[in-house]
């Protein structure tokens, strides 16, 4: 597997930016909701976006045959290989972007993606790359922020990104995540609710993805 270098990255996104996803994306309803898709992960998993690893702690060890990480932000590594280890689920990190991976094609049984979308620039690039590597019978795991049903909410939505953009990884807060998934070439079985506050950004898609 060829790595490339990573872009680097200011100051704030190496020694500030991941301890603040790390918090936030490590709050108690967010936990819930990674607890609801990975632990049924299983076979050869590909996570994409593994951060700082806080999805770790949910595999079934037992049910996993081996586990590649991806992410580019090389720099939350580091975190992800201490949940790694304390959680007893060895990982293989990798620092890749989704958009272009240099995996086989129908190679992984699984594949996790969770509050990852939102960052990610192509995602319908990415949801397609993750499309290709998925064996014929593969699963896609997903638990995903985004666009929002309510036109009020989705208006603030709209106002907010840009601001939100800057100091949110690149986070942003209307990805379509039925229809993006629906684009690529995905049916998903799955639900959406609100799960948290505030509501611009507490709109929560999760469930199962398969190809169609």
């Amino acid at each position: 597997m060829n790595t490339p270098n990573p872009t680097p990255r200011s100051w704030y996104d190496q020694h500030v930016l991941p301890y603040l996803l790390d918090v936030a994306c490590g709050l108690p309803m967010i936990q819930s909701q990674r607890r609801k898709v990975v632990p049924t992960a299983a076979g050869r998993v590909l996570e994409v976006g593994i951060g700082t690893g806080l999805n770790l702690p949910f595999y079934d060890r037992h049910k996993v045959q081996s586990l590649v990480g991806i992410d580019p932000a090389e720099h939350m590594h580091a975190l992800a290989q201490r949940r790694s280890e304390r959680a007893g689920i060895p990982v293989q990190l990798v620092p890749l972007s989704a958009e272009a991976l240099p995996l086989e094609s129908a190679s992984f049984d699984c594949v996790v993606c969770t509050y990852t979308l939102c960052s990610i620039d192509d995602p319908f690039a990415a949801l397609r790359e993750i499309r290709r590597v998925l064996k014929p019978n593969g699963r896609l795991l997903f638990a995903e922020h985004g666009l929002a049903p309510d036109a009020s909410v989705a208006r603030w939505q709209i106002r907010i990104e840009p601001y939100w953009r800057k100091f949110a990884g690149g986070c942003r807060l209307t990805r379509d995540v039925p229809e993006l998934l629906g684009d690529a070439g995905f049916q998903s079985d799955g639900d959406a609710a609100y799960v948290a506050w505030p509501k611009f950004l507490g709109y929560n898609y999760w469930g199962v993805a398969t190809v169609v």
